[in-house]
């Protein structure tokens, strides 16, 4: 693996296991196994670093959801899949919840170059149930039960919450 692929395979893990601020360029480059010079030619900053973690974690994430979901018989069966994709995250990242949301914590308010980036990928969220459910406002109630299960399911390391979400989820898309 190239220098550029080892700093975000490294950044991948330490970034969403121990958060923005707690991870160090130092130990991304000790983990990583790159020289400091090598780190900077592919990033100007930890900043930059961060705005490619969120794009790659972006990609993987959006790359999960949809295979998990592509066998739903129905585009209910879909939505009531998505939040079946939560437990299965919180399973596979013990409930580690959205690096999106948990970076969006860590940094100042007026750092708009990462701000940006979890924007656009809370609207990809968005557009994706706007998709399935054509009516906008089911949709964002969809979607806010789906952020909310998010951080819930994080806080309270349960998937109790989610559970009952795809129950009225049901009782939203066959009204």
């Amino acid at each position: 693996m190239q220098p550029k692929e080892r700093i975000l395979e490294k950044t991948f893990t330490l970034f969403h296991k121990q958060g923005y601020n707690a991870t160090g360029i130092n130990q991304i480059i000790e983990e990583a196994k790159v020289a400091k010079a090598s780190f900077y030619q592919h990033f100007k900053s930890k900043e930059d670093l961060c705005v490619a973690f969120l794009e790659k974690r972006h990609s993987f994430w959006f790359d999960e959801l949809l295979k998990f979901t592509v066998n739903a018989e129905d585009l209910n069966a879909k939505v009531v899949a998505s939040f079946d994709f939560l437990v299965f995250m919180n399973k596979k990242e013990n409930f580690r919840g959205c690096s999106f949301l948990n970076i969006l914590s860590e940094i100042p308010s007026d750092n708009t170059k990462i701000l940006n980036v979890i924007q656009s990928h809370k609207n990809d969220l968005r557009a994706y149930f706007l998709e399935i459910v054509t009516d906008e406002l089911v949709s964002d109630h969809i979607y806010l039960l789906f952020e909310s299960c998010i951080i819930e399911s994080q806080l309270f390391k349960s998937n109790q919450l989610i559970e009952q979400s795809k129950k009225i989820i049901q009782t939203l898309i066959l009204k």
